[in-house]
């Protein structure tokens, strides 16, 4: 019994410690707290407001009937009417439509002479998950508009059939999106855990003092903690671009040189942070726990598994602060579209802009720990 009262008291003495530490205190409080509010706003698979484009060569009653259903949805929100097959690459590749709905001609006769037609549906497939629940969506609509026109129109087959082309990626495999998201991912995870230790291990292993007193400037020091990140960050980001093509057999459209020079911008925007939180740290364990308070919101923030556009506008604002965000949008078009530094330059801008930030910042928690 006096065992148990024994531990009982260290029990208490543990909490009492944990409880007048203030950086303790906000330890325990503040990053669940954190990562409730994100994965309760941020990660949702269901989709809202799913923006479609109609291409409709019928104008029978059936065909309008079929539009109306879709524009009645409250998952779907009809953006454009397009006239042309032409205007469907433009609307699918600037990301404006998620899916065109295409309606073939004569759609209302065939169906009135009792043989079916064809309603086609194209999907953006660079996002896979979010393309094949859009799809479910779609023939959730089509398949109760069937069964209402065969219950009105005794002796009629299933009327509109559906088929499904999806660009980018036509099986819709859910590697081919996942995979180039892991080179974020990983990238992200590697580079900060390195940076976020370095100079709180420097405090609390006794040598921090040791490095002030070289000839080094502080600056100097920052910048021979940054470099074996970076490093390390291009050598992680590459090997895994290497399986993904060689191993996954994810097909590489893009130029390497690009996704190269985004990874590069990526990484610096990252050590940036990581040093920022190294700096304000006086031991590894604190360097760990503010790792970990930016990096799960970062990745759930990115769009890595779930949508940014299924996120609330307030939520959605708070992702233009997340790197990752937009090295994602530049590693899937490398891989799926092949697009150059054109088109990747606005996704670019913004890291480099993030990297000044950070590492500027980074440097004055630093000379204001020193002095």
């Amino acid at each position: 019994m006096a065992y148990i009262l024994r531990i009982f008291a260290l029990v208490i003495k543990e909490f009492l410690a944990l409880l007048k530490d203030k950086k303790s205190r906000t330890t325990i409080i503040v990053p669940p707290l954190v990562q409730l509010i994100v994965f309760g706003y941020a990660a949702t698979f269901d989709l809202n407001n799913v923006k479609f484009a109609i291409l409709n060569e019928d104008r029978g009653a059936a065909a309008r009937d079929l539009i109306q259903r879709f524009e009645g949805s409250k998952s779907f929100e009809h953006i454009a009417t397009l006239h042309s097959n032409e205007e469907i690459n433009q609307i699918i590749d600037n990301r404006r439509a998620l899916l065109v709905l295409h309606i073939e001609q004569l759609c209302t006769e065939h169906l009135l002479r009792k043989e079916p037609c064809t309603v086609q549906v194209i999907l953006d497939g660079r996002n896979s998950n979010t393309a094949m629940l859009a799809l479910n969506y779609v023939r959730e609509i089509v398949a109760k508009f069937n069964l209402d026109w065969m219950s009105a129109h005794t002796g009629q087959k299933p009327p509109a059939g559906l088929t499904m082309r999806a660009w980018f990626n036509p099986n819709l495999e859910s590697r081919w999106f996942f995979i180039p998201g892991i080179v974020a991912l990983l990238s992200l995870v590697v580079t900060l855990v390195v940076t976020s230790l370095s100079v709180a291990r420097e405090r609390e292993a006794g040598t921090f003092d040791q490095l002030l007193v070289t000839p080094y400037t502080p600056l100097g020091i920052l910048l021979g903690k940054a470099i074996p990140g970076l490093i390390i960050g291009l050598g992680e980001g590459m090997l895994i671009v290497f399986l993904a093509i060689n191993w996954f057999k994810v097909p590489f459209q893009g130029s390497f040189l690009v996704l190269i020079t985004g990874l590069m911008i990526y990484i610096l925007a990252v050590i940036g942070v990581g040093l920022m939180i190294s700096s304000m740290c006086a031991t590894q364990q604190q360097g760990l726990m503010g790792a970990f308070l930016f990096l799960v919101p970062a990745v759930i923030l990115s769009g890595f598994a779930t949508p940014i556009a299924n996120m609330p506008k307030a939520v959605q604002l708070i992702t233009y602060l997340d790197p990752m965000r937009y090295f994602l949008i530049i590693v899937r078009r490398s891989f799926l579209e092949g697009v150059g530094v054109t088109y990747l330059w606005d996704q670019m801008w913004p890291m480099l802009i993030m990297a000044v930030v950070t590492l500027t910042s980074a440097a004055w928690f630093f000379r204001h720990k020193l002095y």
